[in-house]
C-alpha cells in the first residue's frame, strides 16, 4: 500500500510539472525537476492543453453573449496566448528569426538562442496572431457553440505532438537548452500522450452532446491526422536545416499545429458546415 501511495504521489508530481512548464495556471508546489519527472510529465501535456482548451471554450461562450465577434476574438486570442505565458509564441518568433536568416546551421542556432526578437520574428508573430484572431472571429460569428467545442480540443493535440517531436527527432544543440531536459523521452511516451489527446477530445465532444460516436471518432481521427501530418512535415524540414530540433522549435510546432487545426476548422465550417 505504501508503494502504491508513493507511485500516486510521483505521478501527481508529473501532472504538476506539466502544468508548471506549459501554463501560467498557478500551482504553488515546489518540485525537484529530475530526468524521471520530466519524462513522466510529458504524458500529461494533453491534459494541460485540454485545460487551456476548456478555459478558452468557457471564455468564448461568455464573450459571445457580451461583445461583437471581432472584440471577442481579440480577447480570446489574448487569453489563449497568456494561458501559456506566450511560451510557445516566443519559440515561434525565435525559430522564425533563425530559420529565415538563411545562415549556416551554427549561426541559425545562435540567432535562436538570442533573447532579442528580430524583424522576421515580429513579422511572423503579427501574421500568426492576425490569422488566429480572424479565424476565431469567423467561428464566433457563426453563432453556434459547436465550433467553439472543437476549438477546445486543439491545444491537446498540439501539445501531444510536441511529445512526438521530442521522441522522434534528435536534439540540435550538443548541450544545454530546455530541450536537453527531455532526452530520455521515447515513443511510448508519445503514444501515451496521443491517446490522452484522443481521450480529452472525446470528453469535450461527448460532454457537449452534439455528435454521435461515429462523428466523434471521425473528428478525432482527422484532428490526429492534421496534427501529425503538419507537425511531422515541419519537424522533418527544420531538422534537416538545424541537424535536429530545439526547445524553441517545439514551441513553434505547437503554435503552427494550433493554427493549422484552427484554419482547417474554419475551412470546414465555411464550405461544408
Amino acid at each position: 500500500m505504501r508503494g502504491f501511495r508513493l507511485a500516486v504521489v510521483e505521478w501527481l508530481k508529473a501532472v504538476v510539472a506539466a502544468f508548471q512548464f506549459l501554463t501560467r495556471i498557478p500551482l504553488p508546489f515546489a518540485l525537484e525537476y529530475t530526468d524521471k519527472l520530466n519524462r513522466r510529465s510529458v504524458v500529461f501535456y494533453p491534459l494541460a492543453g485540454a485545460v487551456i482548451g476548456g478555459i478558452v471554450l468557457a471564455a468564448g461562450l461568455l464573450l459571445n453573449d457580451w461583445f461583437p465577434a471581432a472584440i471577442s476574438a481579440i480577447l480570446l486570442a489574448a487569453l489563449w496566448t497568456m494561458l501559456s505565458g506566450a511560451l510557445h509564441l516566443d519559440g515561434l518568433m525565435d525559430t522564425a528569426d533563425g530559420l529565415l536568416s538563411h545562415r549556416s546551421k551554427e549561426r541559425m542556432l545562435e540567432i535562436m538562442k538570442d533573447s532579442r526578437v528580430g524583424a522576421m520574428g515580429v513579422i511572423v508573430c503579427v501574421f500568426y496572431l492576425g490569422l488566429k484572431t480572424a479565424s476565431l472571429a469567423f467561428l464566433i460569428e457563426e453563432g453556434s457553440a459547436m465550433p467553439l467545442v472543437l476549438i477546445a480540443t486543439i491545444p491537446a493535440w498540439s501539445r501531444s505532438f510536441m511529445v512526438a517531436a521530442i521522441a522522434a527527432w534528435p536534439y540540435a544543440r550538443p548541450q544545454g537548452g530546455i530541450g536537453s531536459l527531455y532526452r530520455s523521452v521515447r515513443m511510448k511516451h508519445a503514444i501515451a500522450s496521443s491517446l490522452g489527446a484522443a481521450f480529452f477530445s472525446a470528453v469535450f465532444l461527448f460532454a457537449y452532446g452534439g455528435w454521435s460516436g461515429t462523428e466523434a471518432c471521425a473528428i478525432i481521427l482527422v484532428s490526429a491526422a492534421v496534427a501529425c501530418g503538419l507537425g511531422a512535415a515541419m519537424a522533418s524540414a527544420i531538422s534537416r536545416k538545424l541537424g535536429g530540433l530545439t526547445g524553441d522549435v517545439y514551441g513553434a510546432l505547437n503554435e503552427c499545429i494550433e493554427l493549422g487545426l484552427l484554419t482547417a476548422l474554419v475551412g470546414y465550417v465555411h464550405n461544408l458546415g
